[in-house]
């Protein structure tokens, strides 16, 4: 089997004998380390260390669209001023990975909805030219292959910023709520206008909105606003023989896990360690074999280097053994990770045998 019937036969239980084995990527300050250690420039992560790539993503378009013009205000060697394609006026700096700092915001309440809604609508322009070639190209790849599903949360987010967000479902819950519908209705399109064209094998849904302490948003106000956008793509993926939901969220999710579950979503990536210990068998001990982990290595074991590499895999062997989880470091590998390092934590997971 290739990686991605590897990965469909943990997740559905099936029988297996070795896990599946992926690399993401590192920041660009780590791929710069990587370099100096050996790893040839513009080489393929992915052939170099002879992994799959987390999943191949079906190519449609359901961001902003067209998007906004982007303009330049203020431009210095360390940073520039700019509205960004989405809206945003950021402050972003030239020579660090970093999250910009947000000026200002089309977004701030719903008198600015209407011109994002405007452009979150089903569109024949969002497909590729050679979308028929594409799709071609993802059915015989070896990698999972997902539809993007989207955010309700943490693209509004990224629009409005934190505190404009979290006002907004609180004081405009039918505004927060008609976002959630027009989104999901974009991933419902797509959804239908793929599905009779290639097997989609999970959607992969984004959010990141957890921090140490927990959610952005008051869960209830998750539960209440967000369920309905969620259990409306969860019963569209399945009407079309897709039964893997899956949301990219980092942070301390616990408090989300029982109101994704309840609307559909099925799979956890990449389940943070954190400061806060995250520990992915007692999640599965919390909410049975329907809670699915890709992810769940804690990144910074790999700094530590071999032993601590040992240490992090052996925790994680009886969730492997019972299916369900894919062991993935669970964000992108820092810059205080040697090459060697990541090539020992791979060359370990390769093999394993169940």
């Amino acid at each position: 089997m290739n990686a991605r019937e590897l990965f469909l036969s943990i997740m559905h239980y099936e029988a297996f004998d070795r896990m599946p084995v992926f690399h993401w990527t590192g920041w660009p300050e780590t791929l710069a380390r990587w370099r100096s250690e050996g790893f040839p420039e513009g080489a393929s992560e992915q052939e170099f260390f002879q992994a799959a790539p987390l999943c191949r993503g079906i190519p449609i378009n359901l961001g902003l669209y067209p998007l906004f013009e982007e303009e330049v205000f203020e431009e210095t060697d360390d940073y520039r001023i700019m509205r960004q394609n989405d809206g945003v006026v950021a402050q972003i700096y030239k020579n660090k990975s970093s999250i910009p700092h947000y000026v200002d915001f089309l977004l701030k309440d719903p008198s600015g909805w209407p011109e994002y809604k405007k452009r979150l609508q089903p569109d024949p322009a969002r497909i590729p030219a050679d979308f028929d070639q594409q799709l071609k190209s993802l059915r015989a790849g070896d990698a999972p292959v997902a539809i993007h599903t989207m955010s309700f949360v943490g693209f509004l987010r990224n629009w409005m910023g934190v505190e404009n967000m979290a006002l907004a479902s609180m004081i405009h819950p039918d505004f927060f709520a008609e976002t959630v519908e027009i989104i999901a209705d974009l991933v419902c399109w797509a959804i239908d206008l793929v599905a009779d064209k290639i097997k989609i094998d999970l959607g992969w849904g984004w959010e990141d909105i957890c921090f140490r302490t927990g959610p952005l948003i008051h869960p209830d106000r998750f539960r209440d606003l967000c369920g309905p956008g969620y259990r409306k793509v969860a019963d569209r993926l399945r009407a079309h023989g897709c039964d893997l939901y899956l949301v990219d969220c980092d942070g301390f999710i616990d408090h989300l896990i029982p109101h994704w579950l309840d609307n559909g979503v099925n799979l956890m990536f990449p389940v943070e360690i954190g400061a806060w210990g995250a520990d992915p068998l007692a999640m599965r001990r919390k909410y049975g074999k329907e809670l699915r982990i890709f992810g769940g290595i804690d990144k910074l074991a790999l700094e530590k280097g071999p032993a601590a590499i040992d240490a992090e895999i052996e925790r994680r062997m009886p969730l492997m053994a019972e299916g369900g989880f894919v062991p993935l470091p669970d964000h992108l590998i820092t810059p205080d990770t040697p090459l060697s390092h990541v090539q020992y934590y791979l060359d370990r997971i390769r093999a394993l045998r169940f």
